[in-house]
């Protein structure tokens, strides 16, 4: 028992002075933070997420103070002054008119009037100051005048659910089950005044101003609209679709066809184009802000009295999707933006951007029409957003109409004041100690002007857990850290307290969070004992390979297409000086394309074209004539042949900068210590530029070792200490060891080191 014990133990000791030391990746790992994707809407205030991952400028949230006027909002309405509002209510069927002062943080409410049906879903002011309101269940329009109803007329509909104003005295009316819009004359519903009956007789229903103006299949004709050209464009649901009707009504022309859609918006341009915004369900069940068809008569109470209770679905989590689309006035449907378990309401212009309203999470979202980028703003503590209008006699300031807490909210462009960000939970991956959080680069921001908190958590409760908010100091080469913090989870807070000049243009680029993960004990996973009589002849290590491929140095993923897998099936050589920019672009319709390279020195006005028109998705170039320092990055793309010449589109993408390094690194001390058997040698240096990669120590016996560990665990400065141990009895006939320090670049020094016994 003793020798077969005992053997293995010899062999596995023989073996391991055999094997020399293998190369081995770091261990501190980084997370990476993309804003747009880590940051909520509501954790924004005074900053919006750009869908190239960066914070920028963005407006304010201001929820208005006042008890719930009613269960449900429906709708928003200017009312007879800039102050003064209309909401339609439910279930109570009520017209409400608020007041808000700008400046305040308040409103007041007085009731207008109320109304026989219980959900007024539409309100529209004429000119003349009365109002229509559109309702539900009943169908029922109603015009307002003096804060009564003087005239109403039930349409044979379920639903009126919009109402488009043509001209000072003629309205189109939207109607669902069944999905009808019917041409009003104001003048004649007022001389009919108040019926309370249905009517269904086309003859009756003209007397009073309605005429069938046009009539789609889809069970709800949800959204009206009017091009310059005198068409009108209509939304509808379940389906879906869009379409266009000729100005003088009739049959309609399909715009685009959907299934299991909503179109929630409709936004006409002065040029012909227009926007909308569409929900997608998940389900068979219609988005919550249409109503279903009314109950038939055999769900009826008894008495034969129709339910007065609209059914609104409320899901702990909308499951569908939205999406802006683009209509230009000639040419096809255009997706612009998509969003995943959030359904859109609202839409609104302000400049260059398209915002749009929604829920379930209070979400306000838009699209950069100068950038092509998506964009997050501040969010609301409501679930819904589903009113939004500008604010009289500004150019910054909107209304918004909120629900689930129902009441008012006010998006300020303008405003100013302190700016702020905290993103979601982040996973490190596994318990880790914390390094330092760097940026990419950070736009008319001076670091000094920049706050960050972060706050740590071992479990994955959004809530309970965490630690306090501990605040992380600049460091000298541009980082920011705070000593001994430890956990899983990460939440980071970005603070701007006072927002600097030119902050419309400020932009904070993505993040990288680095640390050192937890250091976990061996386990043994089997253990067997050799037949005696047997030993172990260590094989010789199969000499390295000469080889290096660029998918190790990418780590692209495993389902790229074929033709990215056998670009990085090229082989990476030594070639000093030489600098290699890789790019990945697709287009959906698989069109050809052509890309330009170009960089420009921070503090030049000219860009360099380093590649121009290339089919290729890489570039390389020399950079030993290039002065040091920061370089900015370029790309752009346009499309070619066989595309035409007049469809082909062309982008700009602002790439990741390029620091240019031809400075060694300096050594600022090295020694060599004895401990026992051990003999430590130890190198501090600094670099000016990049980051510092590790040492390489070759002792005049041959034995050569390297270094990429530095000592306090994270490689993530300028200025590190690496220490390496190594036995005596390896380097017992050496005298003298050559160090070499490198940076992340390749540039690296040298000090020859006299080891004393």
């Amino acid at each position: 028992m003793f020798r077969t014990a005992f053997l293995p133990a010899l062999c596995v000791v023989a073996a391991s002075t055999l094997v020399p030391a293998l190369r081995a990746e770091p261990l501190s790992k980084k997370t990476d933070i993309d804003f747009y994707r880590d940051v909520p809407s509501r954790s924004l205030k005074g900053l919006a997420t750009r869908s190239d991952g960066r914070l920028v400028a963005g407006p304010t949230l201001v929820e208005l103070n006042a008890p719930a006027p009613a269960d449900l909002l429906w709708t928003l309405e200017p009312g007879a002054d800039p102050s003064k509002w209309l909401l339609g209510t439910g279930p109570d069927g009520r017209v409400l008119e608020a007041t808000y002062n700008a400046g305040q943080t308040t409103f007041s409410v007085r009731e207008v009037a109320k109304l026989d049906d219980p959900q007024v879903l539409v309100l529209r002011r004429l000119a003349d100051g009365t109002v229509l309101a559109g309702t539900s269940p009943r169908g029922g329009l109603y015009l307002l005048k003096d804060d009564k109803p003087v005239a109403r007329v039930g349409l044979p509909a379920d639903s009126i659910l919009d109402l488009l104003v043509v001209d000072a005295a003629t309205v189109l009316v939207a109607t669902g089950n069944p999905g009808r819009i019917y041409k009003l004359e104001v003048a004649k519903l007022a001389a009919g005044g108040v019926v309370a009956d249905k009517l269904t007789d086309a003859k009756l229903l003209a007397e009073r101003g309605l005429t069938v103006f046009g009539e789609v299949r889809d069970r709800n004709v949800r959204r009206l609209a009017a091009l310059p050209d005198g068409r009108i464009v209509a939304g509808s649901s379940p389906r879906g679709n869009v379409y266009a009707f000729a100005a003088a009504g009739g049959a309609p022309v399909i715009l685009q066809e959907n299934r299991d859609a909503e179109i929630t918006d409709l936004l006409p341009q002065p040029n012909g184009d227009f926007y909308a915004t569409i929900v997608y369900s998940a389900t068979t069940n219609e988005s919550r802000i249409t109503p279903p068809p009314a109950a038939a008569a055999a769900d009826r109470p008894a008495g034969g009295a129709e339910t007065p209770a609209l059914r609104i679905i409320q899901p702990e989590r909308f499951g569908g999707r939205s999406a802006i689309l683009a209509f230009p006035a000639r040419g096809f449907p255009e997706v612009l933006s998509a969003r995943g378990n959030t359904a859109l309401y609202r839409l609104v212009r302000h400049g260059d951007l398209l915002l749009a309203a929604g829920g379930e999470q209070g979400e306000l979202v838009g699209f950069d029409l100068r950038t092509r980028q998506s964009v997050t703003f501040a969010g609301s503590l409501s679930a819904q957003l589903n009113g939004f209008v500008p604010l009289p006699g500004t150019t910054d300031k909107f209304l918004l109409l909120r629900n689930n807490a129902p009441g008012l909210a006010v998006l300020d462009f303008g405003a100013t004041g302190p700016r702020e960000a905290e993103t979601r939970r982040l996973d490190l991956g596994s318990p880790a100690l914390l390094g330092a959080l760097r940026f990419n680069r950070l736009r008319q921001l001076a670091p000094s002007a920049l706050r960050l908190d972060v706050r740590l958590s071992q479990g994955t409760d959004d809530v309970e857990g965490w630690g306090p908010w501990t605040a992380l100091a600049a460091a000298p080469d541009a980082g920011w850290r705070a000593p001994d913090l430890r956990g899983r989870y990460a939440k980071l807070r970005l603070r701007i307290p006072d927002a600097p000049p030119g902050a419309a243009a400020l932009e904070i680029d993505r993040a990288t969070l680095y640390g050192l993960p937890q250091n976990r004990r061996p386990q043994l996973q089997e253990f067997r004992l050799l037949t005696p009589g047997y030993a172990i002849v260590a094989a010789v290590e199969s000499p390295p390979s000469v080889v290096t491929t660029l998918s190790q140095l990418t780590a692209a993923p495993k389902d790229d297409d074929r033709r990215r897998s056998s670009f990085l099936g090229s082989q990476v050589v030594p070639s000093p000086g030489t600098q290699a920019v890789l790019w990945n672009v697709t287009d959906g319709e698989g069109d050809t394309f052509v890309a330009t390279f170009s960089i420009r020195r921070d503090g030049d006005e000219t860009w360099t074209e380093l590649v121009k028109n290339s089919r290729d998705s890489y570039a390389q170039f020399d950079t030993r004539p290039l002065s040091e320092g920061t370089y900015f990055t370029r790309l752009v793309v346009q499309e070619i042949a066989p595309r035409p010449a007049a469809d082909r589109l062309s982008h700009t993408f602002e790439t990741d900068d390029l620091v240019v390094d031809h400075t060694p690194p300096e050594i600022v001390s090295t020694g060599a210590e004895r401990q026992g058997p051990i003999l430590n040698i130890t190198l501090t240096g600094r670099d000016r530029w990049s980051l510092l990669d590790g040492i390489e120590v070759v002792f005049n016996n041959g034995i050569r070792e390297t270094v990429e560990q530095p000592a306090d665990g994270i490689r993530d400065g300028r200025e590190e200490t690496f220490t390496l141990e190594i036995p005596l009895a390896r380097i017992s006939n050496a005298s003298s060891a050559e160090i070499t320090l490198y940076d992340a670049v390749g540039n690296s020094v040298s000090r020859r080191l006299s080891l004393i016994w």
